[in-house]
């Protein structure tokens, strides 16, 4: 079957090592592409991996925030489910750096 992402590579069943946000939740069964490496699971691989991740605590850490401005300098805010399952504390350094047109 032919890639519905890049449309010139072919999908062929592999396992594929799944990670969320850095944390990895497992080997799973999927559809490769030959070309751009997408990977697709069924319904059921979805669940379990879903499942994994809610055990894990990072099901749901992903979330919008806004940018605000503080004296001449501008603050992004954790959002509190991200601060603790980081174990943030108010007054600690944190590391950023730009990468594209993002903040890591």
């Amino acid at each position: 079957m032919k890639c519905p992402i890049c449309n010139i590579g072919v999908l062929k069943k592999k396992h594929i090592e799944e990670v969320m946000f850095g944390i990895p939740l497992g080997k799973f069964p999927a559809e490769l592409c030959t070309q751009c490496g997408e990977s697709f699971t069924d319904a059921e691989t979805t669940r379990r991996i879903e499942d994994v991740a809610k055990k894990k605590g990072i099901w749901g850490l992903e979330m919008k925030t806004k940018i605000t401005r503080t004296g001449n300098s501008l603050a992004v805010r954790i959002p509190k489910k991200i601060a603790d399952f980081l174990n943030l504390k108010e007054g600690e350094e944190a590391y950023i750096h730009p990468e594209k047109n993002r903040i890591v």
